[in-house]
């Protein structure tokens, strides 16, 4: 890591630190399996969100190992956000302990825990982990994606890829949320004739983009940085991209009204237009 400036992760700091944080993140998978669904406490936020006492376990499993790993570098977590001194200059992390409770809460298993590392507003590293699934995608931007299949001896781990758009008149795959949706997605894959829906939850449809099963995930409206950051790491670490409806770049951590990011689409193929 930069000794001048300790706060700055480049891509040689992010490949030093993929492998601690990703067992930061398995802990903090752990932390969520272990609560109890059945009994377990769920609150609701200010904005109708769920929030349950895995959120809070994982939570505080990421706060206390980042303290200890790299107590220099500034995090956004969704739990913690009001604490976020704005705007971060340099690097952050940038989490959501638990992406999709909605899912969790249902006792289904799509839901992820989210850790990026973002420098100067872009993702650079991300880390999407799905413990109910045994399955991680991870990568860092310029140097390649991995999905991780947890194992009990020891993890099976293949690179990954985004694939190319279909040819014209094949039908497109298209990521799309089980537990939101909104009418301009649904007009933009209207737009795609014979698109295939693939319904899941969380930042689980980030990791099916990155490893090409998946061509694209349009949301086109608004939700959180934390949804976004590692997911957007893993896919263009894997070969795709990540734009807004204009083709336009997306920048986190500048101190957007309630951390929002209007809109996005993952684009598996970099060179797909709207």
């Amino acid at each position: 890591m930069n000794e001048a400036r300790p706060s700055l992760v480049d891509g040689e700091a992010a490949a030093a630190l993929i492998e601690p944080l990703t067992d930061l993140v398995i802990a903090a998978g752990d932390a969520i399996l272990a609560v109890n669904r059945t009994y377990m406490k769920v609150d609701g936020k200010s904005d109708g969100s769920p929030v349950t006492e895995a959120d809070l376990a994982a939570d505080r499993v990421i706060a206390e190992g980042l303290a200890r790993l790299a107590p220099h570098i500034p995090s956004l977590s969704e739990e913690r956000a009001r604490e976020a001194r704005l705007p971060f200059n340099d690097s952050f992390f940038l989490i959501d302990p638990l992406d999709g409770t909605k899912e969790f809460v249902a006792g289904r298993h799509e839901f992820t825990v989210n850790l990026a590392v973002i420098t100067y507003g872009t993702p650079l590293l991300g880390i999407v982990s799905a413990p109910a699934l045994g399955l991680i995608w991870r990568g860092i931007v310029g140097r390649g994606a991995e999905r991780m299949t947890l194992r009990a001896n020891a993890p099976l781990v293949e690179p990954i890829r985004t694939r190319r758009c279909p040819r014209r008149g094949a039908p497109w795959t298209v990521a799309v949320s089980r537990s939101h949706g909104d009418a301009r997605t649904e007009a933009f894959i209207a737009g795609r004739p014979g698109a295939v829906r693939s319904e899941l939850g969380s930042a689980v449809k980030f990791g099916r983009v990155a490893e090409g099963l998946v061509d694209i995930y349009p949301r086109l409206s608004p939700t959180c940085e934390w949804d976004v950051g590692a997911g957007h790491a893993v896919v263009s670490a894997a070969g795709g991209k990540i734009t807004d409806s204009n083709g336009g770049a997306l920048k986190f951590g500048a101190g957007r009204e309630d951390f929002i990011i209007p809109e996005f689409i993952a684009w598996g193929d970099p060179d797909a237009t709207g």
